[in-house]
């Protein structure tokens, strides 16, 4: 089964990806690996999902956010390669969250990503992982995750 039929099965329909919002650019790939810049947390509707996790975003808000920026990661994927289906393996994602000082569950938080990655690619899609609360995100968001993907040639 290709990978967008496995997006088909789960219902996921990729967004266009986001432009960057800087003096970046949304993905390199270099010596077999693809490195995706962070993706902010972008609901269906293409509204920022904002807030901070402890203050006015709960932790299953949270979760979804994190499930949004890994759905605007795998379309970055697609845009750079061409298709899903030479992704090899994900290797890495750093996840962070607008945390209140209170606020632990950053890993419950980023589970949100993690588990889409092995919905999507099976073992393929188990990494490693950061999960890491911060002050503010750009934007005002509440979720922003990064990747790392080795790709088959």
């Amino acid at each position: 089964m290709s990978i967008d039929q496995r997006l088909s099965e789960l219902g996921i329909t990729l967004p266009q990806p986001a432009a960057p919002v800087a003096a970046y650019v949304p993905a390199v790939e270099r010596d077999g690996l693809l490195h995706i810049s962070g993706q902010i947390s972008f609901a269906e509707d293409g509204s920022l999902i904002k807030g901070r996790l402890g203050e006015d975003v709960d932790l299953d808000g949270g979760i979804a956010a994190a499930r949004r920026c890994g759905i605007m990661l795998l379309a970055q994927m697609k845009a750079a390669l061409g298709s899903l289906d030479r992704v090899d393996k994900v290797v890495k994602l750093g996840v962070f969250v607008n945390s209140a000082p209170s606020f632990t569950d950053q890993p419950k938080v980023a589970n949100g990503a993690s588990e889409l990655m092995q919905d999507v690619f099976g073992e393929a899609g188990r990494h490693a992982r950061s999960a890491v609360g911060v002050a503010v995100l750009p934007l005002g968001v509440a979720v922003e995750v990064d990747a790392i993907v080795a790709v088959k040639a």
